[in-house]
């Protein structure tokens, strides 16, 4: 594979900070996720109805500030919820990427709720990653969060850790001294 005339290997990009195009791809996955949780609920709620008042069955209709502040609040949880789990959403799994604190620790509830809440209210945020010297969206500037390139789940997140980098090409464990 190859990108902008350079090729594209995975093992180079291990443990570096992630640009705008897989997070992008990143963020479009987990908007369909969230879309998909979205109408399944809608449909449990439509079968609930339907059990209890009977027939027609149909979804329920929401007025739209409602609608919008469930699926806010639903993508928000979801976000922060993966983030607090492991890093990752189906999203920056499938793109090979994790978020954590600049440290390298995971993100703590705190943060990972209010970079979620930032993440869906200002989605543009994104558009500061080519901006950027350490390749960081607005929303990782104000959490001091990264986001980087994992495919293992071994790696050290911090952009530029050179002890990570010497153990990733040396292929040794993150664990070991």
């Amino acid at each position: 594979m190859t990108a902008g005339g350079r090729r594209y290997d995975p093992v180079r990009m291990q443990g570096r900070a992630a640009g705008l195009v897989s997070r992008t791809v990143a963020a479009l996955i987990d908007a369909f996720a969230v879309l998909g949780i979205g109408l399944a609920a809608l449909l449990a709620a439509a079968a609930v109805r339907f059990m209890v008042t009977g027939p027609p069955f149909a979804l329920p209709h929401l007025p739209p500030r409602i609608s919008t502040a469930c699926a806010a609040a639903l993508a928000v949880g979801y976000l922060a919820g993966s983030w607090l789990m492991g890093g990752r959403t189906a999203g920056a799994r499938l793109m090979g990427l994790r978020v954590a604190a600049r440290s390298g620790r995971p993100l703590g509830p705190g943060r990972a709720l209010l970079r979620a809440a930032l993440c869906v209210a200002f989605p543009w945020g994104l558009l500061w990653i080519p901006v950027s010297r350490h390749s960081r969206s607005l929303q990782d500037l104000v959490v001091a969060s990264v986001v980087v390139h994992d495919w293992d789940g071994r790696t050290s997140p911090v952009p530029g850790d050179a002890a990570g980098r010497a153990r990733r090409l040396n292929g040794t464990p993150e664990s070991d001294p």
